[in-house]
């Protein structure tokens, strides 16, 4: 048996599914849920061969959830979102079911599905993900995980993010939270006009900066609200001067 679960706020959505895997008997969905944290449970509990997932649910999208799985499955998407998400599942997702979905295309999903299994999902849904944090809907906010509890931090809260190894950390008011992408992740996706990359290991929200300092000969420090110093590169000093209109 190849095991599923179905992830959609919309039971009518589901049941749809439901009734066109009735021709696939080999299918077995072994959980259904409404929105992106019950899916994250469900994927925890019954490690599902593949996923059916809808994109714009409530609480968080389909993308934000599948960045919160630590080994995300195999998905079909079943939604009717936008033209560049469909770019990226044409190259990355198992396949897109526009919703209305139509009998014959579902049945083309899934017989696209066994070879997909065969091979490893994770760098192709990682790809996806980037690909669609290009999105203007997807780069406002951000969600992480802390100690089990999910956290969604809207973009304008992030006073700077720090590399910190295989990681980002991104210091706010409430705290400091850690996500699994690279500064160059960020540093493509976050608004250009109020994000500034001032070091290899530092991006600043220029909401925060407060002072720049010359610290020696060509090199310089900045200080954020939150009474922070870090430093700044040569290349950093130039843009973040451009950016302040110095």
């Amino acid at each position: 048996m190849i095991r599923t679960i179905l992830i959609d706020d919309e039971p009518l959505a589901r049941d749809i599914v439901k009734h066109y895997l009735t021709d696939f008997p080999y299918i077995e969905v072994v959980a259904e849920c409404n929105d992106g944290f019950e899916g994250i449970k469900a994927i925890t509990q019954h490690q599902p061969d593949f996923i059916f997932l809808d994109i714009q649910m409530p609480k968080i999208n389909g993308f934000e959830m599948l960045e919160l799985v630590e080994k995300p499955p195999a998905v079909i998407f079943t939604t009717a979102f936008d033209e560049y998400a469909i770019k990226a599942f044409e190259v990355n997702a198992v396949d897109y079911l526009l919703k209305p979905i139509e009998k014959s295309r579902f049945d083309l999903a899934i017989n696209k599905l066994p070879a997909r299994l065969n091979s490893s999902s994770d760098e192709s849904t990682k790809e996806l993900l980037d690909s669609a944090a290009l999105s203007p809907t997807q780069n406002n906010r951000v969600v992480v995980k802390k100690n089990g509890v999910i956290k969604i931090i809207a973009v304008s809260d992030i006073h700077y993010l720090e590399a910190d190894d295989d990681y980002v950390k991104m210091s706010t008011a409430e705290g400091i939270f850690h996500k699994n992408k690279t500064m160059s992740f960020f540093e493509q996706t976050l608004e250009s006009a109020q994000f500034i990359r001032i070091h290899r290991s530092y991006i600043i929200n220029l909401a925060q900066v407060t002072k720049i300092e010359l610290k020696e000969k060509d090199s310089y420090i900045v200080l954020l609200k939150t009474d922070i110093w870090l430093p700044v590169s040569k290349t950093g000093y130039i843009k973040l001067k451009a950016a302040l209109g110095l």
